[in-house]
């Protein structure tokens, strides 16, 4: 996976002046990072969490208010439904009233959702309550990597969009050891173990409004933190890309919606969520069919995430160095692939298991790099509109991929057929990268 552009046998040694220039640059970087990245990451895991974990509620919830599988699938699925109806409208309000108000709004309310799941009493409402949710959140990971745009250079991008995914796979990590304990239980407060499950989730979001208002800074000009010497920095450095990369931002926003590379790079982004939400939302119910008791099913939901965290720190770090994306893209997709495939095709549940991990380590390191592609050729307001619209319509996935297996599995009575279609999406995505990678190569060239 190597760059475009071969490097020379032999480099010159970095004269003293380059060389300090690069540890001002390593300074400033550093500290962008530890100020910025724990504390978005820590509202990222909170997000994840509370909407995963319905799938180890489900373990016992279906049983309760009597729900098939199909209509798990559905329901589990209609979160995107309005989180793709309520994006790009969030994220165009974030830069009205700036990330720290909007992102403490998007808290309070997902998480009084969340917790409102605990009285859920049949289909209809799980299915509105999955709906609301997904509304209520839509414009949080958009509007946080919009956010990060403002802050950190182009070249450093997919490796710190690869921290903040991370949170991806330690909420699941937390989730499940968490998730299986709490349904070991009875419940509490006369709640069954499944609405406990739901209110404790739902109750960290509620609580970390108030230091979002208090801790996070609006930009670089309003961060009390940075000398006027590392915002000019900053502020250099984004101008630069501005220039380098002939980054585009629309008179009226809206016109980034219109913009076939927007549409393209959806199509792309559009495999992982579909994936991801397909296996993690089913993976309880795949590890559960191995014989195991809830808190064991809980303990090994976590270890698929452990090689995606692992996937997140490589992945990343490796196309940022390289200052390579599409190859990489058109690789770890092809791996996921044919890894998906074999969880399906293998009858053993320790192979099974084995695959499903790598297939982890793939599909979640990966996004990383295909993220960083839209700062290619938006910017501003435009950048706003089109990351919430690539993660609005590629966020489809997500109700696609959990309601197709659940349909599946119906159907035939088996997950393995599911399995077989995300490994088919998969593939498209090594298809979409060559279209992609055409689309965009007048911005690259100009780089």
């Amino acid at each position: 996976m190597q760059g475009t552009q071969t490097a020379p046998m032999e480099r010159a040694a970095p004269t003293r002046g380059e060389t300090s220039q690069a540890a001002e640059e390593h300074r400033i970087i550093g500290m962008l990072v530890r100020r910025l990245i724990p504390f978005l990451a820590l509202i990222y895991v909170v997000a994840y969490i509370d909407r995963s974990v319905v799938g180890f509620a489900k373990l016992h919830m279906n049983a309760a208010i009597g729900i098939s599988d199909a209509a798990y699938g559905l329901g589990a699925g209609l979160f995107f439904i309005g989180y793709f109806l309520c994006e790009v409208p969030s994220n165009l309000a974030l830069e009205r009233f700036g990330a720290r108000r909007w992102f403490a709004r998007i808290l309070f309310t997902w998480g009084v959702i969340t917790m409102a799941m605990a009285f859920t009493q049949g289909a209809h409402s799980f299915y509105v309550l999955r709906f609301l949710l997904g509304a209520a959140e839509a414009g949080l990971y958009p509007g946080i990597l919009y956010f990060l745009t403002k802050w950190f250079p182009m070249r450093h991008r997919a490796r710190i969009i690869g921290l903040l995914v991370l949170a991806q796979p330690i909420a699941l990590i937390i989730t499940g050891p968490l998730a299986g304990l709490v349904l070991s239980t009875h419940g509490l407060f006369g709640m069954s173990n499944w609405q406990t499950l739901f209110v404790l989730s739902g109750l960290p979001a509620v609580l970390l409004c108030l230091p979002t208002l208090r801790l996070l800074p609006e930009s670089p000009a309003s961060a009390a933190w940075l000398a006027p010497a590392d915002r000019a920095w900053i502020e250099r450095e984004l101008a630069a890309d501005q220039a380098a990369y002939a980054l585009k931002s629309h008179g009226n926003p809206l016109q980034a919606l219109k913009d076939k590379r927007v549409l393209l790079l959806s199509l792309l982004f559009l495999p992982f969520p579909l994936s991801i939400y397909g296996l993690s939302l089913w993976l309880p119910t795949i590890i559960k069919q191995f014989g195991v008791t809830d808190a064991m099913t809980g303990l090994l939901s976590a270890v698929p995430y452990l090689f995606a965290v692992v996937g997140l720190w490589l992945v990343p770090r490796h196309s940022d160095r390289e200052r390579e994306r599409y190859g990489h893209i058109v690789v770890v997709s092809g791996m996921a692939a044919i890894t998906m495939a074999l969880s399906a095709w293998v009858q053993s549940p320790v192979l099974q298991f084995l695959f499903i991990c790598l297939t982890a380590f793939s599909i979640y390191s990966i996004q990383a790099v295909v993220w960083a592609l839209p700062g290619e050729f938006l910017t501003g307001a435009s950048a706003a509109v089109g990351i919430a619209t690539i993660n609005s319509l590629a966020n489809l996935g997500g109700y696609f991929g959990p309601y197709g297996i659940g349909v599946i599995k119906d159907a035939t009575g088996s997950l393995a057929a599911g399995l077989y279609f995300l490994a088919a999406m998969l593939l498209f995505a090594v298809l979409m990268a060559f279209v992609v990678r055409a689309a965009l190569r007048p911005a690259a060239a100009r780089a």
